[in-house]
């Protein structure tokens, strides 16, 4: 909302937000064309009344009356006949990784994510690979799927120097060579096989370290028992989660960047290790090639071996480094907040002149 607001626009922006409490996280831009529309619901009723009891409560009866409902997160609520809707869905991995996602939430999503899709004007999915998923797994026409990358704050760039480390001290071995790794812990993020692929490393003589900054996530267990299964335990470090005023100089202390996910919608993070100036190893499914370009080392998630050797080369080829360390710095120069919100705007305007 941020970049949009600063946008020229003739088009005035009505934001529901559910609940006083849920409104603390959203910024809302100070202009006259943004306003807000709180509900006396909590974002959890809100899916109960619509998705679960299926009150067919037009959103409307929140917002008033609109042209564009723009619903930003997987779902759709009711709405009136005459009002034209676009879906986002972020990426469809409780479909194509389902030993992945907690079973309760997958049955959720298995049925109210293909029925907001198919209800839906208009998809906005945030990369090709997820386009292309949708397409796959739902039989949508490409035609009425747009996309739309995301941007990379300019806290990340590497000319911002006034980044500071602020995650807890006592759980950072910032003393030492450290490879980082930037996710929620669960498995799709892939950080048994990356343990192991440190463990490889170490039993050649490297001498380097793991960060995991994410917070705690869902099916973890086989995580932690890798870790002291290899006798990693005293190499790998679980900080948390890491706020946007951390990360900076958490990314740029590192040696390199572990990006090597079974599944991504976009992998935000592996534009900001390389807008920070990190060389990074990211896989070769979903949207990561698709993002990455040629800007990084992409290896095939579930091959551990792969990953050390990957990741051995980034350690310790200073050529490799040096050359994906300026094509990663253009390459996340490509994607701004500003470029996104002009495109989503431009879409916006598209969808105003299209027959609801």
């Amino acid at each position: 909302m941020a970049a949009l607001s600063v946008v020229e626009s003739a088009y005035h922006y009505r934001c529901l937000v559910a609940n006083s409490s849920d409104s603390k996280v959203v910024q809302i831009p100070q202009k006259s064309t943004f306003t807000i529309r709180r509900t006396w619901l909590s974002s959890r009723n809100l899916a109960r009344v619509w998705h679960r009891l299926h009150v067919p409560l037009p959103v409307e009866c929140f917002v008033g009356r609109v042209n564009i409902f723009h619903a930003t997160d997987f779902v759709l609520p009711p709405t009136l006949p005459s009002t034209r809707t676009l879906l986002t869905v972020h990426d469809l991995s409780f479909a194509r990784l389902p030993h992945t996602a907690v079973s309760r939430l997958k049955v959720y999503l298995d049925r109210v994510v293909p029925a907001s899709i198919h209800r839906a004007d208009w998809v906005l999915a945030d990369s090709e690979a997820t386009r292309s998923d949708i397409c796959d797994l739902y039989g949508v026409s490409r035609d009425r799927i747009f996309v739309l990358y995301s941007g990379v704050d300019v806290r990340f760039s590497v000319s911002n120097k006034n980044s500071l480390l602020t995650t807890r001290s006592h759980a950072m071995p910032l003393q030492r060579p450290y490879i980082l790794a930037v996710g929620t812990v669960q498995p799709r993020k892939n950080y048994s096989r990356l343990v192991q692929a440190l463990s490889i490393l170490r039993g050649k003589g490297i001498d380097i370290q793991l960060v995991i900054a994410g917070a705690r996530g869902w099916l973890e267990d086989e995580i932690h028992d890798t870790v002291a299964a290899t006798g990693m335990s005293p190499h790998v470090h679980f900080i948390g989660f890491v706020d946007d005023g951390g990360l900076p100089a958490l990314y740029r202390g590192a040696v390199c960047f572990a990006f090597p996910s079974l599944y991504e919608g976009f992998g935000l993070p592996l534009l900001e290790a390389m807008a920070c100036g990190v060389p990074v190893l990211t896989s070769n499914v979903s949207s990561m090639p698709e993002i990455a370009g040629d800007a990084a080392v992409v290896v095939n998630p579930y091959d551990v071996e792969a990953i050390a050797h990957g990741l051995e080369r980034l350690i310790t080829d200073e050529e490799l480094r040096k050359a994906l360390k300026e094509k990663g710095l253009e390459r996340a120069k490509q994607f701004t907040w500003e470029k996104s919100a002009v495109a989503l705007l431009n879409i916006y305007t598209r969808l105003l002149d299209k027959p609801k």
